[in-house]
């Protein structure tokens, strides 16, 4: 039934490339070019169920000549080879040659749900899917989770519109908090500037902020853009992670053949984590945010040597 709802709604180029079946789970391979949509995904499962719901009985004929199976449009599938005669397989619509177990109606399956569609080979798509009493634990579930949503948000009228409403509400507070934090980073800025050390020559600036990366990246630029021959190196914790940003001029990057990427790369390892990046500008990330001071130490140990 599944290939015949496939090669309905998708096309007669659909041909079973694969499957396993159990009676609980089903995973079929079938030919087509495309992803295939939520809107066909959905007319699939529809069919599928709605020929479980009639109730359809299994005819069976065995040592049918191949030529009248084939007449009757019996499906050969993906490249078996066959004798002159066969066992056909018909469900309603739906007809194949095939040696496989199957139940006596279509009813017996009770439910059908699909939980995945993906590529497994350049023109080779895989279908999976749950039947029987996985199915309706499947719902149960997904109903139980419902009801806790609904729940926390109140038991609103229409949940979908509250969800909706609620990541609204949180991408405003996040722009608001993004705008007031770069609001913030001119007067870090500032801060950073009256830092600035002198290493022979190479200006020289290290901090640990509490910023998140992409805050940090910014900073740097700026820094970067507004004094000659710097280096800038910052540690970050945002969310309970921890960061560490080089920024080099370009300038220095290639009089002194410094390589931000490489520095950032081995001092990340006293962080618990890794990253790298270009000559000028590389960041890392870890999950150790008390060796930061440790971090920043080693970059600048290294420009000293």
């Amino acid at each position: 039934m599944l290939h015949h709802a496939l090669r309905e709604v998708l096309g007669k180029h659909v041909e079973q490339k694969g499957s396993l079946v159990n009676d609980e789970n089903l995973r079929f391979d079938f030919s087509h070019f495309a992803k295939v949509t939520d809107e066909e995904l959905a007319l699939i499962e529809q069919k599928v169920n709605d020929k479980i719901k009639a109730g359809i009985h299994l005819d069976e004929k065995r040592t049918v000549p191949i030529t009248v199976a084939q007449e009757m449009g019996a499906m050969a599938l993906f490249g078996e080879k066959y004798g002159d005669f066969v066992r056909m397989i018909k469900f309603g619509d739906s007809v194949e040659l095939c040696g496989g177990c199957h139940v006596k109606s279509t009813s017996e399956i009770g439910l059908f749900k699909l939980v995945s569609e993906g590529s497994v080979a350049a023109g080779i798509r895989r279908i999976e899917a749950i039947t029987s009493e996985r199915a309706e634990q499947y719902y149960k579930e997904r109903a139980e989770q419902f009801e806790k949503v609904s729940a926390l948000l109140n038991k609103p009228a229409d949940v979908a519109a509250a969800v909706e409403d609620l990541l609204k509400q949180k991408n405003a507070l996040t722009k608001e908090i993004e705008k007031l934090q770069r609001g913030q980073l001119v007067g870090i800025k500032d801060e950073l500037k009256k830092k600035i050390q002198d290493l022979g020559g190479v200006s020289y600036v290290s901090a640990i902020l509490e910023l998140d990366g992409g805050l940090i990246k910014d900073l740097c630029f700026q820094l970067k853009g507004e004094v000659d021959n710097l280096v800038v190196v910052v540690g970050g914790k945002s969310d309970g992670k921890a960061t560490i940003s080089i920024a080099i001029s370009e300038e220095l990057a290639k009089s002194k053949n410094w390589h931000a990427g490489n520095l950032v790369r081995e001092s990340a390892k006293l962080i618990g984590g890794g990253g790298g990046g270009q000559p000028f500008f590389a960041t890392a990330g870890g999950k150790d945010a008390g060796g930061l001071q440790k971090a920043i130490d080693f970059v600048k140990g290294e420009l000293t040597k």
